[in-house]
Parts: C-alpha cells; sequence; structure tokens
C-alpha cells in the first residue's frame, strides 16, 4: 500500500528517469501477421517474455530495489510470492549483491522454487496459500529488518512496470489501444498513468481473468473489494483484492475493463505461438485474449492494437489444457449433450442429421432401453451462429439437445466420466473443489472428512497447475446436517454444483 499519493507528473517524472536497464531489456514489439490480418487490425506484442525471467515482474522489482537506501540494501529485502515476482526480487537482489528471502507456498512446484534459489535468494515455504505466506512474510520483515518489496500495490513498483508505457511510444509512431492484464493492478496502473497523462487519445482497456476480476468489482465498488474465491488457471493474476494505489490511478486513467474466460485465453496462447513460436502463460496471454475480444465486440476495422505479453513462466504440462480448449476459445468447437433414442441405427443417423462436420469427440454408455444421452464435439467454422443451427437442426429432427461450450463443470470433468450413474437412488449433493497441488492435499481431505459421509462421486486431472479442480459428490441420504461445516473445515475453495446441468443429464 503506497504510504502517500503521488500525483500523475510525479509518475511521469519517476518512470523517465528509472534506472533500470542495466538488468531490464527494452523488449521488442512484435507484429502477428496471421491474427492480424484474420481481425482486420494490426495486432502489435510487447514482447516481456523476452526478460532475463521471461517477465515484466523484474522491472518493478528492479527499480523498488534500486530505490532503497544504503542501510535497507545492507539488511536485506523480503516478499511472498509463487510466482515472476519472487524471481524479479531474487534477481534483483542477486545484481545488487545484497541479500534476499522468498517466502512460498508449500504447494509451489520445484521447477519455481529452484529457479528462485538460482539466482541466489534463500526461499522459506511457509502456508497452503499465498495469502498465509504473505502474512508470515511480513512477521519476518519486522522480526529480521528486512524491507518488503510489495508485488504490485507500490509507487515504486509501479514505476518499473510503467517504463514499458515509455518504450511503445517509441516503438510505434500511432497507438490506438493499448490491452493490459490485471491481477494486482501494477503493471496496468504504470502503463495506464504514463500513456493517458502524455497521448490521452491512446485507449487503455484493461483485461481480466473472469474467475479474478477484482478491479472489475473495485471499480463497481467504488473502492477494492476481496471477491474471495479466485480461479487458479491464470495464476499470475490470480488476485482477489486489487491494491489501493492501483485503484486509486486506474479509476481515474482506465478507459475500458474486459474480462475473458479460459478457454479465450488458450485460444490467444495459440495465435501467439502460431505468430511467434513462443509459448506464453495463461497470464501473459490475457491481453491478446481481451483485445481479440473487445475488438470483435466493438466492431474494430483499423488502427494499431497493442497487447502485453507479460510473461512466459509456463509449465509444461498446463500446455495439455490449453491444447483441449483453445479450439472452444476460439469458438472453431462446439460442445453439446444430445438425447437419442435407444434403437439400432441410432448413431448412424446423428451423423446423418449433423452433415459433413467433424465430430471430433463422441462418448456413449448404454443407460436405458428407450433413451440415451450422448456427449459430443463438433468442428465449427462460423463460431457461435453455426454451433446454433446444429442445435436446430438437431432439434427439429426430434433430438433434445444442450449447449454445453461454456460450461466448466462438463469440460474439466463430466467428459472424463459419461455414463457414470449410481446404481441405486441416493441423495447426493455436488461440490467443485481447489485442492493444492501436493501429495498431502487428499489425505487431509479424507482425515478431515472421516467416516461422516460417504463419498459417491470423485473426479479430478493433473494438468500442471498449482491448484487442481476436483469435482465430489456426498452421498447424504441418511444424513446431511454437518456437510457444510465439513466444506467450511478443510479450508479449501469450493462451491456446490449440485445444480448443474450436465450432472443432472448424466451423472445424476
Amino acid at each position: 500500500m503506497a504510504e502517500k499519493q503521488i500525483d500523475a507528473q510525479d509518475y511521469l517524472h519517476k518512470i523517465l528517469l528509472a534506472r533500470i536497464y542495466d538488468v531490464v531489456k527494452v523488449t521488442p514489439l512484435h507484429k502477428l501477421e496471421s491474427l492480424s490480418e484474420r481481425l482486420g487490425v494490426n495486432v502489435l506484442l510487447k514482447r516481456e517474455d523476452r526478460q532475463l525471467i521471461h517477465s515484466f515482474k523484474i522491472r518493478g522489482a528492479y527499480n523498488k530495489i534500486k530505490s532503497l537506501s544504503a542501510a535497507q540494501i545492507k539488511a536485506g529485502v523480503i516478499t511472498a510470492s509463487a510466482g515472476n515476482h519472487a524471481q524479479g526480487v531474487a534477481l534483483s537482489a542477486q545484481r545488487l549483491n545484497m541479500k534476499a528471502v522468498i517466502v512460498m507456498p508449500t504447494s509451489t512446484p520445484d521447477l519455481k522454487v529452484d529457479a528462485v534459489r538460482h539466482f541466489g535468494a534463500e526461499v522459506v515455504l511457509y502456508g497452503d496459500s499465498f495469502n498465509e505466506s504473505y502474512e508470515y512474510a511480513q512477521q519476518l520483515s519486522k522480526k529480521k529488518g528486512l524491507t518488503m518489496i510489495p508485488p504490485y500495490d507500490d509507487p515504486d513498483v509501479i514505476t518499473g512496470q510503467g517504463t514499458i508505457a515509455h518504450e511503445l511510444v517509441g516503438q510505434c509512431d500511432q497507438i490506438d489501444a493499448v490491452f493490459v492484464q490485471i491481477g494486482g493492478g501494477g503493471l496496468a496502473a504504470g502503463i495506464a498513468i504514463y500513456l493517458k497523462s502524455l497521448l490521452p487519445d491512446i485507449r487503455v482497456i484493461g483485461v481480466e481473468a473472469e474467475g479474478s476480476a477484482c478491479m472489475k468489482a473495485a471499480l463497481k465498488a467504488g473502492k477494492p473489494v476481496d471477491i474471495g474465491y479466485v480461479s487458479h488457471f491464470a495464476d499470475g493474476v490470480a488476485v482477489s483484492k486489487a491494491g489501493s494505489e492501483t485503484f486509486r490511478i486506474l479509476s481515474k486513467y482506465l478507459d475500458d475493463i474486459v474480462t475473458c474466460s479460459n478457454d479465450e485465453i488458450c485460444a490467444a496462447m495459440k495465435d501467439i505461438f502460431d505468430d511467434t513460436r513462443a509459448i506464453a502463460e495463461p497470464s501473459g496471454a490475457l491481453s491478446l485474449a481481451g483485445l481479440k475480444k473487445y475488438v470483435r465486440e466493438h466492431n474494430i476495422r483499423s488502427g494499431n492494437q497493442i497487447a502485453i505479453l507479460s510473461g512466459a513462466n509456463v509449465k509444461f504440462h498446463t500446455l495439455r489444457m490449453v491444447a483441449e480448449r483453445c479450439d472452444v476459445g476460439e469458438m472453431t468447437e462446439g460442445v453439446l449433450s444430445v438425447e437419442i433414442p435407444e434403437v439400432k441405427g441410432s448413431f448412424r443417423n446423428f451423423c446423418n442429421a449433423i452433415g459433413d462436420r467433424s465430430v471430433t469427440e463422441f462418448s456413449y454408455r448404454l443407460c436405458n432401453e428407450e433413451r440415451a444421452r450422448v456427449f459430443t464435439s463438433i468442428e465449427l467454422t462460423e463460431g457461435k451462429k453455426e454451433l446454433n443451427d446444429i442445435a436446430k437442426s438437431l432439434k427439429k429432427n426430434g433430438y433434445l439437445v444442450t449447449d454445453l461450450t461454456d460450461d466448466v463443470i462438463a469440460k474439466d470433468h463430466v467428459r472424463y466420466m459419461v455414463g457414470g450413474h449410481p446404481n441405486k437412488k441416493i441423495t447426493e449433493r455436488l461440490f467443485l473443489f481447489e485442492f493444492p497441488a501436493t501429495s498431502q492435499a487428499l489425505g487431509r481431505f479424507l482425515e478431515t472428512l472421516g467416516d461422516a459421509y460417504s463419498i459417491s462421486l470423485f473426479h479430478f486431472r493433473i494438468t500442471g497447475l498449482e491448484f487442481c479442480s476436483v469435482l465430489c459428490g456426498f452421498d447424504v441420504t441418511d444424513r446431511e446436517d454437518g456437510l457444510m461445516d465439513f466444506i467450511k473445515k478443510i479450508g479449501y475453495p469450493a462451491e456446490e454444483v449440485t445444480a448443474n446441468n450436465t450432472y443432472q443429464q448424466f451423472l445424476r
């Protein structure tokens, strides 16, 4: 949190005088040729993946640490982070020959822990969540006299990130809009205050992930608010509460804000790979996902539209989910639930009804003597309109059709469980949990549950993320009271999804 408010002219002065380029690179602005042709605008990508830590975070961390007094530098610094900020602080401290302590959650993958240690920092593993790690880092800061380096809500950090905007002005003669991802808001604040102060005609559009839209919530409420549960797919922007200083800046200088689904982020990751052969992390591609969505929704047909590729520290196994979901994000694939008659030739008749389109997935299991449910994916060439036309055609042929393309439960879980009906009538409640990706998570869950309830359904798939999406059903036929007490006690983020349509159709 900022100790005092500084105005736009102070920020401009600080950004222009930032002395960070002994470590920070001036990154290239790369035109995405194929995507530009598809969208009808010039799409330009600021390549922050080219930094030494493959992320823009080095800018803010280094600028902040260089601003410290001689006594603070001698004592050392500390931060809490499981991501790119940790590497930024570690590398900055290494270059300035000083001590750095990084507190990371116990669920942090070895890959990220090793990367931080590679830069000479001391790693302390503490807590199951970032909030626990951050609180512990604050305790250590006071106990050991170490200066805390905030990840985003600090004028010197914001200044460091704002140097990107200064570079953009020198790299592109005519900028129409800059799309920038928002987590806590440091990157967007630095870019917005610089551009809107010097060149107010440039539009600055913030982009948030649908599952962690804390700045949108803050703008609506008129102040930063904690939105609680956040999705960790785009973990670089998985922040539940916007910063107070970043909110102050963005509430004044941001032109608009757009949110994107995980599928849209996956599609943007594919676009970046297709045009550059770079593999962006989900939060790194978020701004491009927002650019694509905004250009299409507002029918923009000209101009230089810039997105920030903020980072490329992606775990390889995450790409499995990206490959599965990018076609849905681009609407080149639709997902449907279709009820067909249980008679010979039904599959052939169904395929004939679809026509010459490619069926990319077809899951079926015998259910009863009269009707069956089919889970299917269909290749599309004309997006949502074509999918709606297919659904109408199928309904006209007597099929019962449900569009599951936007159903997260369907795509993450049910598609791998189709046909799994209970063989007796039970009263079941279904929950979507987010487990930390540790070997102890399941054991803790089961030990806390004990013998209170029977698990009637359970599914998860490892995706390479630090958190694992788990679908779990409880048989509450004999007892329902106390279930929510268990949910609260286990402490894992959870949401009841018993009313989910896909679950009701395939698994109930």
